[in-house]
């Protein structure tokens, strides 16, 4: 079954801020198949702030879980106000079957039952066919497929906004030069990677390649800890961007040379920008949420132990993330500079 000209969609993706980038392909190829598809997004404060004036994002339901059971009883009042041609339930936790739930739509498109966890499916009418494991990126493009509409070219649209170029241009005059983002968190303290790596890795890049190390994060205590540690090792001391919130890491991460990434959401802004990244994967499988189809060659894979030969796995692997030395990195670094780097110039 298509989708009907001029549908009024829901997608209910709300919380991870990857996820959320995952999303925005199959928002843009909605708009692609059907400019008159109107597109309402229900998500959280975080990843609200990254989609926050996108151009094929017609409207943002806001979602706030620290509500609790207020919280839902909110959504439900603003769901009740207009009803939708079709609901894609994206997320398969319990909350997001809820919120599907409460959505008014006579077809609601979820994952088959068994990639559908938490009874998700039981909130859902339409499913797409059972499919292996793959990338996350790949089973969202399943449910264009399911609604007759072509994924292919994915396209982000990521930004910076026109109106962001002006703080771009004058943040990287700040840091006098070309530069290297280096996400130095993220949401599980077991994808980190060791602060006095991080300081080896960004002196090489200083002294071997010209590129000041800019850090991204956010401003939680261990993000901050790890900071401080970087900051006190380091002999070239690295530009402090954390806290600079999702837009503006946007506008960082555009600007940069090459990225540095653990397994999280830079990562996944930076393939959406399509800026060279180093991702460095242990506690997830990285043909599940490495790069997407791009910088593969790049990746560091802690995850795999050597010559292992699987599908593409779920499960979590805890405890790996000390095996990647600064020699894998330097190693990348090296490769990106004889396959990537561009020629000299401002990228802003």
């Amino acid at each position: 079954m298509t989708v009907p000209s001029g549908a009024d969609i829901c997608i209910v993706m709300m919380s991870a801020v990857g996820d959320t980038v995952h999303v925005l392909p199959i928002v843009n190829a909605l708009k692609r198949h059907d400019p008159s598809i109107r597109i309402s997004w229900v998500l959280q404060p975080l990843p609200e702030s990254l989609i926050r004036g996108h151009p094929n994002v017609d409207e943002i339901i806001p979602f706030d879980p620290r509500g609790g059971w207020r919280a839902f009883a909110g959504i439900r009042r603003e769901l009740s106000r207009r009803p939708f041609d079709i609901v894609i339930g994206l997320q398969v936790a319990f909350k997001g079957g809820l919120v599907t739930a409460l959505a008014k739509a006579p077809r609601k498109v979820g994952f088959d039952r068994k990639r559908a966890r938490d009874l998700n499916w039981l909130f859902t009418n339409d499913r797409i066919p059972p499919h292996p494991t793959q990338h996350v990126m790949e089973q969202y493009m399943e449910f264009l497929r399911h609604l007759g509409v072509n994924p292919e070219p994915p396209e982000w649209h990521l930004g910076p906004w026109p109106e962001e170029r002006a703080w771009q241009r004058e943040f990287y005059e700040r840091v006098g030069g070309p530069a290297v983002a280096v996400n130095i968190a993220s949401s599980d303290a077991d994808r980190d990677w060791l602060p006095d790596r991080w300081a080896a890795v960004t002196d090489a890049l200083y002294e071997r390649h010209g590129l000041r190390a800019v850090l991204l994060g956010g401003q939680s205590e261990r993000e901050i800890n790890t900071r401080d540690a970087i900051a006190g090792l380091a002999r070239h001391k690295p530009v402090d961007a954390l806290g600079s919130g999702f837009r503006r890491l946007v506008a960082i991460i555009d600007g940069a040379e090459l990225v540095l990434a653990l397994d999280s959401a830079p990562l996944h802004i930076s393939v959406a920008l399509g800026r060279p990244v180093i991702s460095l994967m242990a506690n997830s499988d990285p043909r599940r949420t490495g790069p997407f189809r791009s910088c593969h060659d790049l990746i560091i894979d802690a995850y795999h132990d050597p010559g292992e030969i699987v599908p593409v796995l779920l499960e979590r692997r805890r405890g790996r993330m000390s095996r990647i030395q600064v020699a894998d990195v330097m190693d990348r670094i090296d490769l990106w500079n004889r396959r990537y780097r561009a020629p000299s110039g401002a990228r802003y």
